[in-house]
């Protein structure tokens, strides 16, 4: 009777160092990995909970680095659009020093050289890559529909249309632009890297029939329709009707045929009296029709997409022109580059690379802002991870002071259990001896 109690002594110690065991092991558990919850036997509905969180927050981190790469490519489109602007400036000084006749045609002709070769480098420019692909040859733009590029001035009177007489116009303030019927209209343009020249006499002519003139130079060029000086301008690539920014009234010339094939590259127009003299107050205003809608040929959304956020449709997308000279009306599709080597030709090119370069600083602005949200956003995924990181931690993560005062404890118990049996089964030893 006294070993069978002594045997039920011995289980239940064993019972007892076993429990003490387990609770020791699992303490020792949670201080080696940190984690009050190591499995979901510990805490299921903790455990989903936290489980849930930590794929969040390593969504977010992946979703902050695509942002990271984003703005690494971003500077290196606008490395690339700063050099062009770099470029188009040079060929402004040059094109304004060829408009000079202290130049002479040899000089010219030298000028015309340094063109020919930066041109070809705004298109070494425009065909810059990142990770292989191509970034502003414009197969990386916005969906668009064809449209008519269009021309603005609004430094003529309110109320001027095209069938407005040019002895009739007025400046913005209503102070008449003096001009006489005896005066000589000079109007030049340029398209496919060509330029097209003529001249008339003012006399009972149109603001209208400016346009008509150059249409009758070569081939129809400009759509003189739509001169009617209200505030609507037209429509742009992405169906939205354009106004002027003040809403009010101003004179708006469009190139004939939609797409980038009917763009006109840039135009001056230039009066002078019947002496030969330039009557610089009235071109101020008569030649200050800048781009109002860029051409556009109909496309597919080929926009760059940044997946900035965890669920689906959470990103931005980056729209990058075409940069090619091209594009910027410095060369014709038949490779013909801007032509200085005649003082019109290089008047006319310094319009031309005026919209060359407000096209050029548009792509920069619209990447510089990209890039500057960019910076919000890798901020805002950074401050998010780390605000449910922490959430996270109070959650899954064990209070490490108290697993370890817990873990002693249970190994102090699993000690003393382990020698409480070893003394039972000493005790129960006594009965052997009788036996032998």
């Amino acid at each position: 009777m006294t070993m069978i109690n002594g045997y039920v002594r011995s289980i239940s110690i064993l019972n007892i160092m076993n429990q003490n065991y387990a609770s020791m092991m699992k303490h020792m558990r949670r201080v080696a990995t940190g984690l009050r919850i190591n499995s979901a036997a510990d805490d299921p509905s903790g455990w989903a909970i936290g489980t849930r969180m930590g794929i969040e927050i390593r969504g977010l981190d992946q979703a902050s680095r695509n942002a990271q790469s984003s703005q690494s490519m971003l500077k290196v489109a606008d490395g690339a659009v700063s050099s062009t602007i770099d470029i188009l400036r040079t060929l402004k000084e040059k094109a304004i020093e060829a408009a000079n006749d202290t130049c002479t045609d040899a000089d010219r002709r030298t000028i015309q050289k340094l063109f020919n070769e930066y041109a070809d480098q705004i298109d070494d420019n425009a065909l810059v890559t990142f990770n292989g692909k191509y970034l502003l040859d414009g197969s990386k733009n916005s969906q668009a529909q064809a449209v008519q590029q269009a021309y603005t001035n609004s430094s003529l009177g309110i109320g001027t249309s095209g069938a407005t007489r040019l002895t009739d116009l007025t400046r913005r303030d209503g102070d008449s632009l003096r001009i006489l019927d005896t005066d000589t209209v000079h109007v030049s343009y340029v398209k496919d890297g060509k330029t097209y020249s003529t001249s008339y006499t003012a006399a009972s002519t149109t603001l209208g029939d400016i346009f008509a003139k150059a249409n009758a130079i070569d081939t129809a060029v400009f759509d003189t329709g739509g001169m009617d000086g209200t505030s609507t301008i037209g429509i742009d690539s992405h169906g939205k009707t354009v106004t002027t920014p003040d809403d009010a009234g101003a004179v708006t010339v469009k190139a004939k045929t939609a797409g980038t094939a009917g763009a006109v590259s840039g135009f001056t127009i230039s009066i002078t009296d019947k002496n030969g003299q330039v009557k610089k107050s009235a071109d101020c205003a008569l030649d200050a029709f800048s781009e109002t809608i860029q051409p556009r040929d109909a496309s597919a959304d080929n926009t760059l997409y940044t997946q900035t956020g965890t669920k689906s449709g959470q990103g931005m997308k980056t729209a990058l022109g075409d940069m090619r000279a091209e594009a910027l009306g410095l060369k014709g599709s038949n490779g013909t580059v801007l032509d200085v080597t005649t003082k019109k030709g290089a008047n006319a090119a310094i319009n031309v690379l005026d919209n060359a370069l407000e096209r050029a600083l548009d792509q920069s602005t619209t990447i510089g802002a990209q890039s500057s949200r960019l910076d919000y956003t890798i901020s805002n995924l950074t401050t998010q991870s780390e605000n449910l990181t922490s959430a996270m931690s109070t959650i899954m993560d064990a209070d490490m002071a108290r697993e370890i005062t817990e873990y002693t404890r249970a190994n102090i118990l699993v000690q003393a259990a382990q020698a409480m049996l070893a003394q039972s089964n000493q005790n129960m030893g006594w009965f052997l001896s009788l036996l032998k």
